[in-house]
């Protein structure tokens, strides 16, 4: 009996009902609280990574969207440049057209216009002492050649009325040499400078005459 009896004292005490009951409440509370933070773990890890791309989304975007931009901004430029430039040239062909109907206009008026430029080509050319022909239109020589006869008397010098040259030209040559003062030469002279084609002799100065 007495050794029965200390077995019962030495075995342990096992707990009461309402002991397990609030153990196992509290391990279920554990559980479920893990279970919460590891989806608030999981949910605030998947907001991460979707602000991340979305992030990266808007970037790509951005960065398309600044590429498009500057191209547009480029080809504004370039329109912008190619409109000037064809503003400028159309300001330079106004302004020679409205030179070539002052002049051909004054030449028209004033038929001793040429009479300069003849002047000044037998200068250059009188030194040589050889003999120069002076090209004329016929208008130009039957008004002026008397008078630029009497001029060069002393000068060895034919006197030629050539319907090729235009009215307010001349063509001087003197052994090979030729002093081209027709007027379309001396105009296409006096634009070069500008870079645009604007002949003497255009379709709509034709024309007007």
């Amino acid at each position: 009996m007495g050794a029965d009896s200390a077995v019962e004292d030495d075995a342990p005490e096992l707990p009461s009902p309402a002991d397990q009951a609030e153990q196992e409440a509290r391990l279920q509370a554990a559980r479920e609280e893990a279970f919460a933070q590891g989806q608030e773990q999981g949910r605030a890890e998947a907001a991460l990574q979707w602000q991340q791309k979305f992030d990266d989304y808007l970037a790509g975007q951005g960065a398309a969207a600044a590429r498009q931009l500057g191209a547009l901004a480029s080809a504004f430029e370039r329109g912008l440049a190619q409109s000037q430039q064809m503003l400028a040239q159309g300001v330079l062909e106004l302004a020679c057209d409205v030179a070539r109907q002052v002049v051909r206009r004054e030449l028209h008026g004033d038929p001793q216009a040429v009479r300069p430029v003849i002047q000044e080509a037998l200068t250059s050319l009188m030194a040589d002492g050889q003999p120069i022909s002076v090209r004329l239109h016929p208008g130009d020589e039957a008004q002026l050649g008397d008078a630029l006869r009497a001029q060069f008397a002393a000068t060895a010098i034919q006197w030629i009325a050539d319907a090729d040259v235009a009215p307010g030209g001349c063509l001087v040559e003197q052994a090979g040499t030729v002093v081209d003062g027709r007027l379309e030469k001396r105009w296409q002279r006096a634009i070069a400078p500008l870079g645009i084609d604007a002949p003497w002799d255009s379709e709509t100065e034709h024309g007007t005459d």
